[in-house]
């Protein structure tokens, strides 16, 4: 089993920032992706940045040039830095661990850290 618990969210206000982390424990395997998701009231949850422990990074296009995703592989943390914020980035953000077993896809996810971004 994997744990994964997500600090760092809280209110700013717009063109602020943040920096969410998501500290992992339990069964980690050295090859894994961890992905930050987020979810608005009402809406579905999207992925926002993804990075794999070799520390290759995507972001879908709403946050790119804003967000930056890192990791710590000794602390086993993954950190979203969040600048120039936007009203619209409110939501509750997980951090999401995803690792193979054989031919098995494990997927765990954390308890979400709320997000609120004032205009």
């Amino acid at each position: 089993q994997v744990q994964l618990v997500e600090s760092g969210g809280g209110l700013v206000q717009a063109g602020g920032s943040l920096r969410l982390s998501c500290a992992a424990s339990g069964s980690i395997f050295s090859d894994n992706i961890i992905t930050w998701h987020r979810q608005a009231p009402g809406k579905e949850r999207e992925s926002v940045a993804i990075i794999t422990s070799a520390g290759s990074t995507n972001y879908a296009d709403s946050v790119k040039g804003r967000f930056t995703i890192s990791r710590d592989n000794a602390k086993n943390t993954v950190y979203l830095r969040m600048n120039s914020l936007k009203p619209e980035d409110t939501a509750v953000y997980y951090c999401r661990l995803t690792q193979r077993l054989g031919v098995e896809t494990q997927h765990y996810w954390g308890q979400g850290t709320q997000v609120t971004v004032s205009s």
